[in-house]
This record gives C-alpha cells, structure tokens and sequence, in this order.
C-alpha cells in the first residue's frame, strides 16, 4: 500500500491503515519535523509495498495480509488502551456500516497486493492514486458534500492520467492494470463511509472495528493457504508486519508538528518512492506514458487539495 490520507475521516489499508488527525499543540509547531516524519513514513509504507512484492510470488495474498493483519489488531488494542477508551470503542451508532467499511478495507489491501503480483510498483502506485479523486467524486454524489468547479477540473486531470497510463485500444492495456483501479474504487468507498461514520464513532472506534473484523475475515481465509515460510521468509514477513504500524505511527507523530493540510501533499511522495524501489530493486523501467500520466494524476490530485483549501 499502502497513499495515507492525513485525515480523521480517511484510513489507508494499509498497507494504507487509519490516520487520525492529530491537533498542534501551542508552541509545538514544527511544520519541517512533520514533513520529515511524513516522508519517512512514505518511504516505509512503499518498502512495505517492494517486500509485499518480492514475498507475493511465493505466497498466497491472504496469507501476507493475514500476517499484516494480526500485527495491526495488536496495535489497534493497545491505541485503544493508550487513549483509555477501549471499552467505549467497543460502542458505535453505525454497525452495520462499521462491519462493511472493515470488510472493504480487507478487500481493498488484497486486491493491492494481489495487483503487484502482475504489475511494477510505479504502475501500480500511479493508478492507485487516483483514488482521491474517485473520493472526491463519491462524496459528491452521496454525501451530497459541495464540490466546485476547480475540484471538478482537478478530478478530470487526474483521471486523464489514467486513462494515459491505460491506453485503452492502443494495444498495450492489460487486464492487470484493472486491479489497482478496483482497489482505489474500494479504497474510495472506504473513505465515504468513514466520513458518513465518523460523525458519531470516534477513531478508536473505526480502528477497533476495522481491526477486529477484519483479522476474523482474513484469518478465516488466509489460515487454511498457509504456506510454510523458509527463515529469511519468515523474516520478511515480520517486517511487513511492522512496516506499516511503524509508518502508522510516524504519521501520527507528525501531525503532532504540521496540519494535516500542510502534510497532505507530500503522500504523493510514496508514489516516487515506490517508482525508485521498483527501478533500483526490480529493474523496472516504467515508461514515457505511465511518467507522463502518473505527473497528471499527481498534478489534479494537488489541485484539488488547492481548491479544496
């Protein structure tokens, strides 16, 4: 996964897993350790991502995300416990949605997994990020939120890029390609519902239900395709296991320091991490077009955090 949206209302799977905002306290405002804090997390969330693919060719998906998941419960209890709340997390005005959010969350983080099976981490990435815009969207049309004409403009830009990296009828599409689309349309969906919830739960709650959930979901899958691990497999897997809580927590600590909208741009540096992973480790070599239409969806999704402000 992992783009994290620096927002109370948005959670990332993880791979792109749930970022609260976190308010700046008086006299602790330091806008340059949050950025740093905010790249760093970047950067753990796309090696997170390069060993997901390396350990994806020998694994079933939802034995990797099952691993991921049952680190991610653990720290979901103990944030819980941290903030004295863990019994009152247990209480939402919204079950039903709480189960089906948690269950997209799953869904999306195997399909992304499932996607850098079949596709390079730049590619993978650039179509993924399109799933702001996808949001921006949806939040339109069901929340009936006001978008403006700008966000508007902004969105078709991104979805230009796209439709670039794509190239439908030029004879180089992949079925492939399709995967990271569908996992930035449940991403999308994800962050809907958690606006719609988020009115009345509180993180805790989000998370707690998210985790929850989705461990049950997943080890149910995951369990009976395990597949034994040699020891440097088995390493690996630690580490992906932490990856993200260790990113997660990163961000936290971040917008501690800066905004959320100071922070919010710099997600788009994941997608320039993964693409020097995928060229330094994987020898990848995305070309002229993914470049080009990667720019325009990273481009339309800074403008609407323009307009949006």
């Amino acid at each position: 996964m992992t783009e994290v949206r620096l927002k109370s209302d948005q959670t990332k799977n993880t791979a792109y897993l749930t970022t609260p905002t976190v308010a700046v306290s008086p006299g602790v405002a330091r806008p340059k350790l949050g950025i740093f804090l905010c790249l760093l997390s970047m950067l753990i969330f796309a090696t997170q991502d390069g060993i997901t693919k390396v350990l994806v060719k020998d694994f079933p998906v939802a034995q990797l995300v099952m691993v991921r998941y049952w680190v991610f419960v653990v720290f979901a209890f103990g944030y819980a416990a941290y903030q004295g709340r863990v019994k009152a997390s247990f209480r939402s005005k919204h079950p039903w949605l709480q189960i089906i959010r948690a269950l997209l969350a799953v869904a999306e983080t195997i399909l992304f997994a499932m996607g850098l099976r079949y596709l390079g981490l730049a590619e993978m990435h650039a179509l993924y990020a399109v799933f702001p815009l996808i949001t921006l969207a949806l939040a339109g049309a069901v929340l009936g939120e006001f978008i403006g004409p700008r966000r508007w403009i902004a969105s078709v830009i991104g979805f230009t890029g796209t439709l670039i990296i794509l190239r439908p009828g030029a004879g180089v599409f992949e079925l492939a390609a399709l995967i990271p689309l569908l996992a930035a349309l449940g991403f999308a969906v994800f962050n809907v519902l958690t606006r719609r919830i988020s009115q009345h739960d509180s993180f805790a709650t989000n998370m707690l239900f998210m985790a929850i959930v989705g461990t049950l979901t997943i080890t149910f899958v995951g369990l009976p395709a395990w597949v034994s691990p040699t020891p440097v497999q088995g390493l690996l897997m630690a580490i992906l296991s932490l990856t993200g809580v260790v990113a997660q927590i990163l961000l936290i600590q971040a917008l501690k320091y800066a905004t959320a909208s100071t922070l919010q741009p710099f997600n788009y540096a994941l997608l320039v991490f993964a693409t020097l992973i995928g060229v330094i480790v994987f020898a990848e070599h995305p070309d002229r077009w993914v470049v080009f239409g990667a720019a325009l969806v990273i481009i339309g999704g800074l403008y609407a955090i323009k307009a949006k402000a």
